[in-house]
């Protein structure tokens, strides 16, 4: 039995105290390590579990399968002080836990419906695991009322348990940028909704160990699982609006980027610059699109604003066919080098979707396709399809457009005075992140073309 839902703050006030307790972390992906290393870090025995044993070995060996900078550095340090284990098994870590974090990412189907398989599975291992007297978080992004139905009746079922009766049970999303998730982790505030007021006191207090911002409280755990996605449809409708006026600015000669930094002073907060990857990516909004028409609610703005962001993939192979027209080639057997497959610019991670994607829809127009990213190796580039090249000189030699996809510092760096001689003329730069300047592109000799600009 676990003393958690009777905790106080004076049990936990010292990393002394602390270390008497464990916290279990379910989940290891980017945002479940972090939470780990958090509570890690401040005095907690941490135990991890994962359904993926190629992750669970990594970590044993105080490794990570993300290449985020700080991240397989503290992974690294408290593995090897045992401060920091990794169980084999969900039921094994959730036996050990006081306190245990569900953080089991929510995957869409090809249906674009929200996919809860992983969560039962992983419930159902908890059950087996739990003790009475414990509290479960919940982290992940979900549909409101899915923690307080399918989660909290999958978890009692299993284990023969209460929630609110012989463990506690509270949700509170993390929102945070895998550039900097340790410190938005620790200085964003964190919303809690709880099952009930002890499960609310003792999430909060446990939480405010991790952060140095404010506890937001909801009334409940439905409200906290939508201000998550509420977040999330924010953000997309920002990116379409983006993407919207950049096509558009494409069209009427007019340089977005520009625009932006001129109209950027006058409003308080700036419009997002174009990008044709970032918005393809979310998935969250479709976890409340869901629920919406449960409830029979219209989400006319939101809905349109992900159709917006899903068509960048299209205007991206738009973007290729008229450059290389321009050079005057067509897509059908020309060399097309793709540089970039991470979900975001300076990291590995393996959202591949828009890549994938891309790639393959460029095949398919009959075009010979080069994949690089400095991030991954040369076998998992090969698993989207196209050839592999192991370095940037190689995948852009001969090539008839250079693609580029995900703004990677090296991307950047990229000198067009040396490409050129690589490349076969006449040749084209596709940028659809906004990494190369169009004068000094032209100027090299490249035809250009990028998201919103001119």
């Amino acid at each position: 039995m676990s003393t958690a839902m009777t905790w106080k703050e004076t049990d936990v006030d010292t990393s002394e105290k602390r270390g008497k307790y464990t916290i279990s972390v379910i989940g290891c992906g980017q945002a479940g390590l972090w939470t780990a290393c958090l509570f890690t870090e401040a005095g907690f025995k941490t135990v991890c579990a994962d359904s993926n044993p190629y992750t669970v070995s990594l970590i044993k060996k105080g490794k990570t399968p993300f290449a985020v900078q700080g991240l397989t550095q503290l992974i690294k340090k408290y593995a090897k002080a045992e401060r920091l284990t990794v169980a084999n098994q969900v039921k094994e870590a959730v036996s050990k836990g006081d306190v245990i974090i569900f953080a089991v990412s929510t995957p869409i189907d090809q249906k674009k419906k929200p996919d809860y398989s992983h969560m039962e599975k992983a419930c159902k291992e908890m059950g087996m695991g739990l003790r009475s007297g414990s509290l479960v978080i919940v982290e992940s992004a979900v549909g409101p009322g899915v923690t307080e139905t399918f989660f909290k009746e999958t978890l009692e079922k299993t284990s023969g348990l209460r929630a609110g009766t012989d463990f506690g049970l509270a949700y509170s999303p993390i929102s945070a940028s895998p550039h900097h998730a340790f410190q938005d982790i620790v200085t964003s505030s964190r919303v809690v909704g709880a099952l009930n007021e002890q499960s609310l006191r003792v999430a909060c207090l446990v939480l405010s160990l991790t952060t140095k911002a404010e506890i937001v409280k909801v009334r409940n755990i439905k409200t906290g699982e939508a201000i998550s996605l509420f977040e999330s449809v924010y953000r997309d409708v920002n990116h379409a609006l983006a993407n919207e006026i950049a096509r558009f600015c494409e069209k009427a000669g007019i340089d977005f980027l520009e625009s932006q930094k001129a109209f950027s002073t006058r409003l308080p907060s700036s419009m997002p610059i174009p990008d044709a990857t970032t918005g393809y990516f979310s998935t969250e909004p479709y976890l409340l699109f869901e629920e919406a028409e449960n409830t029979e609610a219209e989400l006319r703005l939101a809905k349109h604003a992900r159709k917006i962001n899903e068509e960048m993939l299209s205007h991206t192979v738009h973007l290729t066919r008229d450059a290389l027209r321009s050079c005057g080639k067509a897509v059908r057997r020309a060399r097309i080098s793709v540089l970039g497959v991470s979900g975001r610019a300076n990291v590995k991670e393996v959202d591949d979707f828009f890549a994938r994607n891309l790639v393959t829809a460029l095949i398919k127009s009959g075009a010979r396709v080069r994949v690089y990213d400095p991030f991954f190796s040369p076998k998992e580039l090969a698993e989207l399809g196209g050839q592999v090249e192991r370095t940037l000189g190689k995948s852009v030699e001969g090539a008839d457009c250079i693609l580029i996809v995900v703004g990677h510092d090296r991307f950047k760096r990229l000198n067009l005075r040396r490409v050129k001689f690589l490349v076969r003329k006449p040749a084209a730069i596709v940028d659809v992140c906004n990494v190369i300047d169009p004068d000094n592109a032209r100027k090299e000799g490249f035809t250009y073309r990028g998201l919103g600009r001119v």
